[in-house]
Protein backbone atom coordinates (compact mmCIF):
# COMPACT_ATOMS: atom_id res chain seq x y z
CA UNK A 1 0.00 0.00 0.00
CA UNK A 2 1.40 3.74 -0.73
CA UNK A 3 0.48 6.21 1.65
CA UNK A 4 -0.31 9.07 -0.19
CA UNK A 5 2.13 11.79 0.77
CA UNK A 6 4.35 14.97 -0.83
CA UNK A 7 7.71 15.92 -0.12
CA UNK A 8 9.24 19.22 -1.09
CA UNK A 9 13.19 19.65 -0.63
CA UNK A 10 14.65 22.75 -0.89
CA UNK A 11 18.26 22.24 -2.89
CA UNK A 12 21.09 23.97 -3.16
CA UNK A 13 22.77 24.46 -6.95
CA UNK A 14 25.69 26.77 -5.11
CA UNK A 15 24.87 29.28 -7.90
CA UNK A 16 25.00 32.65 -6.10
CA UNK A 17 27.43 35.14 -5.41
CA UNK A 18 30.63 34.75 -3.65
CA UNK A 19 32.00 37.35 -1.24
CA UNK A 20 34.50 39.34 -3.08
CA UNK A 21 38.18 40.00 -1.05
CA UNK A 22 39.76 40.83 -3.89
CA UNK A 23 41.25 44.39 -3.11
CA UNK A 24 41.46 44.35 0.62
CA UNK A 25 44.80 44.01 2.09
CA UNK A 26 46.65 43.45 5.53
CA UNK A 27 49.09 46.16 6.58
CA UNK A 28 52.04 45.43 8.95
CA UNK A 29 54.37 47.66 10.44
CA UNK A 30 55.92 49.22 13.99
CA UNK A 31 53.19 51.41 15.73
CA UNK A 32 52.93 52.89 18.98
CA UNK A 33 49.03 52.17 19.42
CA UNK A 34 47.04 49.03 19.07
CA UNK A 35 50.05 47.31 18.80
CA UNK A 36 49.05 43.45 18.17
CA UNK A 37 45.70 44.35 17.36
CA UNK A 38 43.84 44.03 14.01
CA UNK A 39 42.64 47.08 13.05
CA UNK A 40 39.91 47.62 10.17
CA UNK A 41 40.22 50.91 8.32
CA UNK A 42 38.88 52.65 5.45
CA UNK A 43 38.77 56.21 4.24
CA UNK A 44 36.95 57.50 6.88
CA UNK A 45 39.11 56.34 9.65
CA UNK A 46 41.02 58.64 11.64
CA UNK A 47 44.78 57.32 11.46
CA UNK A 48 46.10 59.36 14.32
CA UNK A 49 43.44 57.73 16.90
CA UNK A 50 44.00 54.02 15.65
CA UNK A 51 48.13 54.50 15.19
CA UNK A 52 48.74 57.13 17.07
CA UNK A 53 49.92 60.75 16.56
CA UNK A 54 53.58 60.56 16.09
CA UNK A 55 54.54 60.11 12.27
CA UNK A 56 55.46 56.80 11.70
CA UNK A 57 56.18 54.42 8.39
CA UNK A 58 53.15 52.62 8.97
CA UNK A 59 50.68 55.56 8.87
CA UNK A 60 52.11 57.56 6.45
CA UNK A 61 51.89 54.08 4.13
CA UNK A 62 48.47 53.42 5.12
CA UNK A 63 47.67 57.05 4.11
CA UNK A 64 49.12 57.04 1.01
CA UNK A 65 47.22 53.33 0.26
CA UNK A 66 44.05 55.14 0.84
CA UNK A 67 44.75 58.00 -1.16
CA UNK A 68 45.41 56.00 -3.69
CA UNK A 69 42.66 53.33 -3.14
CA UNK A 70 40.25 55.87 -4.15
CA UNK A 71 36.27 55.23 -3.74
CA UNK A 72 35.44 52.46 -1.07
CA UNK A 73 38.98 51.64 -0.13
CA UNK A 74 39.04 49.24 2.53
CA UNK A 75 41.24 47.06 4.30
CA UNK A 76 42.96 45.65 7.73
CA UNK A 77 46.09 47.50 9.68
CA UNK A 78 48.56 45.39 12.27
CA UNK A 79 50.49 47.70 14.12
CA UNK A 80 53.94 45.58 15.15
CA UNK A 81 56.13 46.22 18.11
CA UNK A 82 59.27 48.48 17.85
CA UNK A 83 61.54 45.05 18.45
CA UNK A 84 59.11 42.87 16.12
CA UNK A 85 61.39 39.74 14.17
CA UNK A 86 60.41 38.51 11.19
CA UNK A 87 58.38 35.55 13.36
CA UNK A 88 56.70 38.20 15.04
CA UNK A 89 55.15 39.29 11.56
CA UNK A 90 54.51 36.13 9.96
CA UNK A 91 52.65 35.24 13.32
CA UNK A 92 50.61 38.36 12.88
CA UNK A 93 49.81 37.64 9.15
CA UNK A 94 48.37 33.97 10.74
CA UNK A 95 46.72 35.61 13.91
CA UNK A 96 44.48 37.74 11.30
CA UNK A 97 43.72 35.30 8.96
CA UNK A 98 41.08 34.15 12.06
CA UNK A 99 39.02 37.28 11.15
CA UNK A 100 40.46 38.84 8.32
CA UNK A 101 39.91 37.45 4.70
CA UNK A 102 42.33 39.22 2.89
CA UNK A 103 43.83 38.74 -1.14
CA UNK A 104 47.49 39.70 -0.02
CA UNK A 105 49.43 41.67 2.52
CA UNK A 106 51.97 44.59 2.90
CA UNK A 107 55.01 44.86 5.09
CA UNK A 108 56.09 48.24 5.61
CA UNK A 109 58.40 47.16 8.74
CA UNK A 110 61.96 47.46 6.19
CA UNK A 111 63.56 44.01 5.37
CA UNK A 112 67.32 43.95 4.85
CA UNK A 113 67.98 40.10 4.82
CA UNK A 114 66.97 37.15 2.99
CA UNK A 115 64.97 35.45 5.84
CA UNK A 116 61.70 37.71 5.77
CA UNK A 117 61.55 37.44 1.49
CA UNK A 118 61.86 33.65 2.06
CA UNK A 119 59.49 33.93 4.98
CA UNK A 120 56.75 35.43 2.91
CA UNK A 121 57.46 32.86 0.41
CA UNK A 122 56.85 30.03 2.89
CA UNK A 123 54.06 32.04 4.88
CA UNK A 124 51.92 31.50 0.94
CA UNK A 125 52.31 28.18 0.97
CA UNK A 126 51.59 27.64 4.79
CA UNK A 127 47.87 29.90 4.38
CA UNK A 128 46.90 27.94 1.32
CA UNK A 129 47.19 24.47 3.54
CA UNK A 130 45.60 25.70 6.15
CA UNK A 131 42.85 28.29 5.14
CA UNK A 132 42.93 27.40 1.25
CA UNK A 133 43.78 31.24 0.71
CA UNK A 134 46.34 32.63 -1.61
CA UNK A 135 48.28 35.59 -0.57
CA UNK A 136 50.26 37.85 -2.28
CA UNK A 137 52.43 40.50 -0.80
CA UNK A 138 54.36 43.68 -0.80
CA UNK A 139 57.58 43.69 1.00
CA UNK A 140 59.48 47.15 1.49
CA UNK A 141 62.84 47.65 0.96
CA UNK A 142 64.75 51.24 2.86
CA UNK A 143 66.22 53.29 0.57
CA UNK A 144 70.37 54.39 0.35
CA UNK A 145 72.05 55.04 4.18
CA UNK A 146 73.49 58.35 4.75
CA UNK A 147 76.95 57.31 3.19
CA UNK A 148 75.82 55.27 -0.16
CA UNK A 149 75.37 56.16 -3.52
CA UNK A 150 72.85 54.86 -5.94
CA UNK A 151 75.32 53.04 -7.74
CA UNK A 152 76.21 51.13 -3.94
CA UNK A 153 72.41 50.71 -3.33
CA UNK A 154 71.17 49.29 -6.72
CA UNK A 155 74.17 47.06 -5.99
CA UNK A 156 72.95 46.29 -2.44
CA UNK A 157 69.49 45.19 -3.28
CA UNK A 158 70.72 43.18 -6.53
CA UNK A 159 72.07 40.93 -3.81
CA UNK A 160 68.76 41.06 -1.44
CA UNK A 161 67.09 39.29 -4.04
CA UNK A 162 69.13 37.11 -6.34
CA UNK A 163 68.75 33.73 -6.57
CA UNK A 164 65.24 34.28 -4.98
CA UNK A 165 62.10 32.61 -6.30
CA UNK A 166 58.74 33.65 -5.56
CA UNK A 167 55.89 34.21 -7.76
CA UNK A 168 53.77 36.01 -4.69
CA UNK A 169 56.22 38.68 -3.74
CA UNK A 170 57.18 42.15 -5.00
CA UNK A 171 59.98 44.08 -2.99
CA UNK A 172 59.60 47.94 -3.18
CA UNK A 173 62.34 50.37 -1.81
CA UNK A 174 60.96 52.97 -0.36
CA UNK A 175 62.94 56.08 -1.75
CA UNK A 176 60.39 58.38 -1.59
CA UNK A 177 58.95 56.92 1.93
CA UNK A 178 55.15 55.90 0.76
CA UNK A 179 55.90 53.69 -2.25
CA UNK A 180 54.54 50.38 -0.74
CA UNK A 181 51.29 51.90 0.27
CA UNK A 182 50.88 53.89 -2.93
CA UNK A 183 51.29 50.74 -5.21
CA UNK A 184 48.98 48.86 -2.75
CA UNK A 185 46.63 51.62 -2.51
CA UNK A 186 46.84 51.64 -6.67
CA UNK A 187 46.07 47.71 -6.78
CA UNK A 188 43.22 48.06 -5.11
CA UNK A 189 41.42 51.16 -6.73
CA UNK A 190 38.00 49.62 -7.88
CA UNK A 191 38.34 52.25 -10.91
CA UNK A 192 40.35 49.19 -12.55
CA UNK A 193 40.05 45.54 -12.34
CA UNK A 194 42.89 43.28 -10.83
CA UNK A 195 43.81 42.31 -14.07
CA UNK A 196 44.88 45.57 -14.65
CA UNK A 197 49.26 46.64 -14.49
CA UNK A 198 49.94 49.32 -11.99
CA UNK A 199 52.03 50.69 -14.97
CA UNK A 200 48.49 51.77 -16.65
CA UNK A 201 48.52 55.66 -17.07
CA UNK A 202 45.09 56.11 -17.33
CA UNK A 203 44.50 54.88 -13.89
CA UNK A 204 45.70 58.19 -13.43
CA UNK A 205 49.38 59.61 -11.56
CA UNK A 206 50.33 57.94 -7.96
CA UNK A 207 50.10 60.29 -5.36
CA UNK A 208 51.09 60.84 -1.62
CA UNK A 209 54.70 59.33 -2.51
CA UNK A 210 55.91 60.68 0.77
CA UNK A 211 57.83 63.95 -0.54
CA UNK A 212 57.42 66.13 -3.69
CA UNK A 213 61.59 66.74 -4.01
CA UNK A 214 63.50 63.59 -6.28
CA UNK A 215 65.37 61.68 -3.72
CA UNK A 216 69.05 62.11 -3.47
CA UNK A 217 71.99 59.89 -2.25
CA UNK A 218 74.75 59.90 0.00
CA UNK A 219 76.09 62.60 -2.03
CA UNK A 220 73.42 64.50 -3.00
CA UNK A 221 72.55 63.46 -6.53
CA UNK A 222 68.82 63.04 -7.11
CA UNK A 223 67.43 60.06 -8.29
CA UNK A 224 67.20 59.08 -12.39
CA UNK A 225 65.03 56.95 -14.84
CA UNK A 226 68.33 55.02 -15.42
CA UNK A 227 68.74 54.55 -11.50
CA UNK A 228 64.68 53.17 -11.39
CA UNK A 229 65.32 50.94 -14.52
CA UNK A 230 68.45 49.00 -13.14
CA UNK A 231 66.26 48.46 -10.12
CA UNK A 232 63.81 47.44 -11.96
CA UNK A 233 66.05 45.33 -14.02
CA UNK A 234 66.38 43.55 -10.44
CA UNK A 235 63.02 42.78 -10.06
CA UNK A 236 62.23 45.70 -7.85
CA UNK A 237 58.65 47.78 -8.38
CA UNK A 238 59.28 51.21 -8.60
CA UNK A 239 57.43 54.34 -9.82
CA UNK A 240 58.88 56.02 -12.89
CA UNK A 241 58.23 59.13 -14.83
CA UNK A 242 57.96 60.01 -18.74
CA UNK A 243 59.60 62.68 -20.01
CA UNK A 244 57.87 66.25 -20.87
CA UNK A 245 54.66 64.18 -19.31
CA UNK A 246 53.59 65.31 -15.86
CA UNK A 247 52.97 63.03 -12.81
CA UNK A 248 54.70 60.25 -11.48
CA UNK A 249 53.63 56.65 -12.37
CA UNK A 250 54.26 53.03 -11.85
CA UNK A 251 56.56 50.99 -13.88
CA UNK A 252 55.48 47.42 -13.07
CA UNK A 253 54.20 45.39 -10.97
CA UNK A 254 57.37 42.85 -10.65
CA UNK A 255 57.19 39.55 -8.61
CA UNK A 256 60.24 37.36 -7.88
CA UNK A 257 59.30 34.66 -10.29
CA UNK A 258 61.89 33.29 -12.04
CA UNK A 259 63.27 34.58 -15.52
CA UNK A 260 60.83 32.88 -18.19
CA UNK A 261 57.70 32.05 -15.32
CA UNK A 262 54.28 32.84 -16.23
CA UNK A 263 53.75 35.32 -12.91
CA UNK A 264 56.66 37.65 -13.44
CA UNK A 265 53.68 40.32 -13.15
CA UNK A 266 51.76 40.83 -10.72
CA UNK A 267 48.36 41.24 -12.29
CA UNK A 268 48.95 37.44 -13.76
CA UNK A 269 49.26 36.20 -9.91
CA UNK A 270 45.71 37.95 -8.70
CA UNK A 271 44.08 36.41 -11.96
CA UNK A 272 45.21 33.03 -11.05
CA UNK A 273 44.52 33.15 -7.37
CA UNK A 274 40.98 34.30 -7.95
CA UNK A 275 40.47 31.90 -9.83
CA UNK A 276 41.82 29.33 -7.28
CA UNK A 277 39.60 31.24 -4.56
CA UNK A 278 36.62 30.47 -6.58
CA UNK A 279 36.95 27.65 -8.46
CA UNK A 280 37.65 25.80 -4.81
CA UNK A 281 34.43 26.92 -3.51
CA UNK A 282 32.92 25.40 -6.38
CA UNK A 283 35.10 22.30 -5.80
CA UNK A 284 33.60 21.78 -2.34
CA UNK A 285 30.12 20.67 -2.72
CA UNK A 286 30.89 18.67 -4.65
CA UNK A 287 32.77 15.98 -2.50
CA UNK A 288 31.42 12.70 -2.68
CA UNK A 289 28.58 13.87 -5.37
CA UNK A 290 27.95 10.76 -7.63
CA UNK A 291 26.65 13.54 -10.20
CA UNK A 292 30.32 13.84 -10.70
CA UNK A 293 30.90 10.84 -12.76
CA UNK A 294 33.22 9.57 -15.71
CA UNK A 295 30.18 9.51 -18.01
CA UNK A 296 29.85 11.70 -20.73
CA UNK A 297 26.93 13.52 -19.51
CA UNK A 298 28.30 14.12 -16.30
CA UNK A 299 32.03 15.54 -17.63
CA UNK A 300 30.43 17.73 -20.09
CA UNK A 301 28.16 19.21 -17.48
CA UNK A 302 30.72 19.68 -15.25
CA UNK A 303 33.37 21.13 -17.46
CA UNK A 304 30.31 24.23 -17.77
CA UNK A 305 30.56 24.29 -14.05
CA UNK A 306 33.71 24.88 -13.30
CA UNK A 307 34.22 27.45 -16.50
CA UNK A 308 31.49 29.39 -14.33
CA UNK A 309 34.59 31.26 -12.59
CA UNK A 310 36.32 32.25 -15.94
CA UNK A 311 32.43 33.33 -17.47
CA UNK A 312 32.12 35.50 -14.62
CA UNK A 313 35.56 37.04 -14.48
CA UNK A 314 35.42 37.62 -18.59
CA UNK A 315 32.11 39.90 -18.70
CA UNK A 316 32.93 42.80 -20.37
CA UNK A 317 31.18 46.54 -20.52
CA UNK A 318 30.72 48.50 -23.73
CA UNK A 319 29.93 52.04 -23.67
CA UNK A 320 29.99 54.63 -26.12
CA UNK A 321 31.51 52.32 -28.17
CA UNK A 322 34.64 51.67 -26.05
CA UNK A 323 34.96 48.22 -24.60
CA UNK A 324 36.25 47.49 -21.36
CA UNK A 325 37.46 43.92 -21.14
CA UNK A 326 37.03 41.62 -18.66
CA UNK A 327 39.63 40.31 -15.99
CA UNK A 328 40.36 37.42 -18.88
CA UNK A 329 39.17 36.07 -21.84
CA UNK A 330 35.79 33.81 -23.00
CA UNK A 331 36.32 30.45 -21.72
CA UNK A 332 36.73 28.64 -25.26
CA UNK A 333 36.06 24.67 -25.61
CA UNK A 334 38.39 22.74 -24.18
CA UNK A 335 39.96 25.10 -21.58
CA UNK A 336 38.40 23.11 -19.02
CA UNK A 337 39.68 19.89 -18.85
CA UNK A 338 38.23 17.16 -16.23
CA UNK A 339 40.38 13.56 -15.74
CA UNK A 340 39.31 10.56 -13.77
CA UNK A 341 42.01 8.87 -11.94
CA UNK A 342 40.54 6.12 -10.10
CA UNK A 343 36.98 5.44 -8.88
CA UNK A 344 37.41 8.34 -6.18
CA UNK A 345 39.57 11.14 -7.43
CA UNK A 346 39.58 13.39 -10.82
CA UNK A 347 41.63 16.33 -11.44
CA UNK A 348 40.20 19.29 -13.46
CA UNK A 349 42.43 21.43 -15.11
CA UNK A 350 41.56 25.30 -16.51
CA UNK A 351 42.91 27.74 -18.56
CA UNK A 352 42.84 31.53 -17.45
CA UNK A 353 43.51 33.65 -20.62
CA UNK A 354 44.49 36.90 -19.74
CA UNK A 355 44.48 39.90 -22.13
CA UNK A 356 46.94 41.53 -23.55
CA UNK A 357 48.35 44.09 -22.06
CA UNK A 358 50.85 47.07 -24.50
CA UNK A 359 53.64 48.03 -21.88
CA UNK A 360 56.10 49.06 -24.86
CA UNK A 361 54.59 50.57 -27.78
CA UNK A 362 56.61 50.89 -30.68
CA UNK A 363 55.50 53.75 -32.82
CA UNK A 364 57.34 53.89 -36.74
CA UNK A 365 56.94 56.99 -39.01
CA UNK A 366 56.71 57.42 -42.57
CA UNK A 367 57.54 59.82 -44.62
CA UNK A 368 55.84 60.18 -48.39
CA UNK A 369 57.81 62.88 -50.66
CA UNK A 370 56.02 61.64 -53.89
CA UNK A 371 54.38 64.90 -55.66
CA UNK A 372 49.73 65.35 -55.40
CA UNK A 373 48.24 66.87 -57.35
Amino acid sequence: MTWPTVVINQLNEYAGTTTEIERVLLYLGTGATNVGQLIPVNNNSDLDTLLGEPDSILKSNVAAARSNGGQSWFGYVWPLAANATTADWVAAVKAAMATASVEGFVLVKDIDQETDINAAITLRSDIIGSHGRWLWSILSVGGPGEEETWAEYVTRFAALQDGIAGISVQLVPRLWGNEPGALAGRLCNRAVTIADSPARVKTGAVVSLGTDELPTDSEDAPLTLATLQALAANRASVPMWYPDYDGIYWADGLTLDVDGGDYQAIEYVRIADKVARRTRLRAIPKIADRSLNSTAASVEFHQTYFAATLREMAKRTQINGITFPGEVKTPQNGDVVITWISSTKVQVYIVARPYESPKTIEINILLDTSLTE
